[in-house]
């Protein structure tokens, strides 16, 4: 089928520890997002959200970008990719700038040099400041300020939410992606990017932990009156699992996935001791018998860890001080979120109203059952980023279609309510591509 090109299109790119997606997509009539190919390849070259063999990632990307290409009929140059692994870590800071008259209204400008002053902290070697977010703005000493854009002040202060990973894992990633012959158009951390596809705006506002569930890493996002509090990276996932029930029941890596899927589940109660499964022994080997009730206490150990892992975070962010109470509770996503009765575990573990988020809001009605799994929510979510971005890039277009684009950016610069606050990552973006073109 020929390859057809075609500006509505866009593409999320999912590199996991399991599997990498390429997920294309474009927006209907009703503004939601309409599926219209999907690719994915098993991940053999990264792990735990690190890639650890450059050509190996390298042809599973190209595998899922070539079958998303096939089942779409489009030819995918430029993707939105996520970042994630157990390199990202996050800090909170503080910081001010004075401004020198303060008879003048807060400006773009304003807000943009004290973003640009905290990229100039000093990192650990090796690392580098991936992304900036602004929470509360003070103004003179006033405080819990959102926007401070149009209001008098001298001095302007805020909290940050900084986002710190390696350089050498992040430019990796991007040498993948330039070696399979793409163009990254933006980078964006994988549980913002889930949040987008599975959170209402009503729950971040009133305050929710999106857990996300991955092969390699669990992911959490604390949200809070509608702004990001706190990202953490959790170094243990479903293959975690996966491993103990192989080490558990004496079996290979194939057999131990097989049995989570099918038969795993994470409370041990569920099952009686006559439950038994049986699995094809190895060539001359007799059929092994493995209890349910083992294989169940097995996953449920590790599940364990995990959850109090997150539910430490959790009470680290200060969910037990009633003003930091997140109301919404805790929402379970990715692949691991699908093991049985894990909402349950969660609820006793923590005490917290929980459930498990399916990125089925924003698709279209006649989305296909297997792509509103949970599976996908951030194949999902880049795919929504990616949409944004086009839309974005084609409306800057369509209002300078009469003037000349430099000419009209400079007019909106020299006009501090016409300039249009840069997106979230737009800048790491540009410092990103500059690493790439020197590496």
């Amino acid at each position: 089928m020929e390859k057809t090109k075609n500006k509505q299109f866009a593409v999320g790119l999912d590199i996991g520890t399991t599997k990498i997606v390429a997920m294309v997509g474009q927006k209907n009539k009703f503004n939601k997002v309409e599926i219209i190919g999907i690719g994915r390849s098993k991940s053999l070259g990264v792990h735990r959200g690190v890639v650890n063999n450059i050509t190996q990632t390298i042809q599973s990307i190209q595998e899922a970008v070539n079958e998303a290409e096939l089942k779409s009929s489009t030819e995918i140059k430029n993707v939105v990719v996520g970042i994630a692994g157990q390199h990202i870590r996050s800090i909170q800071h503080s910081d001010y700038i004075t401004r020198k008259n303060p008879e003048e209204v807060i400006n773009e400008i304003d807000v943009e040099k004290l973003i640009n002053q905290v990229y100039k902290l000093v990192m650990l070697p090796g690392e580098e400041i991936i992304h900036v977010l602004p929470q509360e703005f003070k103004v003179d000493g006033q405080s819990e300020i959102k926007e401070p854009i149009g209001m008098y002040g001298g001095r302007l202060e805020a909290n940050f939410h900084v986002v710190v990973g390696q350089v050498s894992s992040i430019k990796n990633i991007g040498r993948c992606i330039k070696s399979a012959d793409l163009k990254m158009e933006k980078i964006t951390l994988e549980p913002i990017a889930s949040s987008d596809a599975v959170l209402s705006e009503e729950e971040k506002e009133a305050g929710v932990a999106l857990v996300d569930i991955g092969g390699g890493t669990t992911d959490l996002a604390i949200f809070k009156d509608g702004i990001i509090r706190h990202t953490s990276v959790i170094p243990f996932g479903g293959n975690v699992v996966t491993d103990d029930i192989k080490e558990g029941c004496s079996i290979i890596q194939k057999q131990a996935e097989l049995l989570k899927v099918k038969f795993g589940s994470a409370w041990p109660g569920e099952n009686k001791e006559t439950e038994i499964v049986s699995i094809p022994g190895l060539r001359g080997h007799e059929p092994k018998e493995i209890s349910l009730k083992t294989l169940s206490k097995i996953i449920n150990a590790r599940i364990v860890e995990i959850i109090e892992q997150v539910f430490l975070e959790i009470k680290n962010y200060g969910h037990d001080e009633q003003k930091k109470k997140l109301i919404a509770g805790i929402v379970i996503t990715g692949g691991g979120s699908q093991l049985k009765h894990l909402k349950q575990l969660v609820e006793y573990i923590t005490g917290m109203d929980t459930r498990i988020g399916f990125p089925n809001e924003h698709l279209a009605g006649d989305s296909e059952d297997d792509q509103t799994s949970p599976v996908f929510s951030t194949a999902v979510g880049l795919l929504m980023t990616a949409l944004k971005e086009n839309y974005d890039t084609n409306e800057l277009h369509s209002e300078n279609d009469s003037k000349d684009i430099q000419e009209s950016l400079t007019e909106n610069l020299s006009n501090s309510e016409n300039v249009k606050r840069n997106s979230i990552f737009e800048r790491w973006t540009e410092k990103f591509k500059e690493f790439l073109d020197k590496a």
